[in-house]
């Protein structure tokens, strides 16, 4: 009988995955995240039968925990200012506490490993997201203005404003409310 998979094992296998990505792209060897999660590499491909797998469970992962941070504490009684507001300061936040997640992040979604189930599982997870963010922009956007161009907007100056952050991370508050001030008045009627 084969013994159960280890779930501190899997973690630390997705944990290297990251730092390598990070550092040197979907390219890294498996080897060497094996090695960095303190693993055999047969013991990699027993939680992830190619690497292919690893990069698009690594993508689902990253793209999971995002979605939570920007749920977490959602004021729904806020004005529709506040509410997106929240959406944009949690992913600042989040960007700012995980450079590394962000960076394996942006190259994932440009990928050709990355699968389209993958993509599509990804873009169920930020569903309700989106159908916040069209909620809040109803009575704010220029008309014509779709969620998913102001969507890429908004990822636009965060992305902006996260370099920004890395750089000068005495900053980070003002940074933060500026980008969302130059969003806010962007798009408005």
């Amino acid at each position: 009988m084969a013994r159960p998979l280890s779930e501190e094992k899997r973690e630390a296998i997705l944990a290297a995955a990251v730092e390598l990505v990070a550092t040197q792209g979907t390219g890294a060897p498996t080897a060497k995240i094996a090695r960095e999660a303190g693993v055999a590499e047969g013991t990699l491909f027993t939680y992830f039968a190619t690497k292919d797998e690893l990069l698009n469970q690594l993508f689902l992962e990253i793209e999971a925990e995002l979605a939570a941070a920007l749920l977490d504490g959602y004021p729904v009684d806020g004005t529709p200012r506040e509410r997106t507001r929240h959406l944009w300061d949690r992913l600042i936040d989040w960007g700012a506490a995980n450079p590394a997640k962000r960076k394996v992040l942006r190259q994932l979604k440009v990928s050709d490993r990355i699968t389209e189930g993958s993509r599509c599982s990804a873009g169920e997870l930020f569903q309700e997201i989106s159908a916040m963010l069209e909620q809040n922009l109803a009575d704010h956007a220029s008309a014509g203005q779709t969620v998913t161009y102001v969507g890429a907007i908004l990822d636009s100056l965060a992305e902006t404003t996260l370099e920004f952050i890395l750089n000068d991370p005495e900053q980070r508050e003002p940074y933060k409310k500026s980008g969302f001030e130059i969003f806010w008045k962007g798009i408005a009627r």
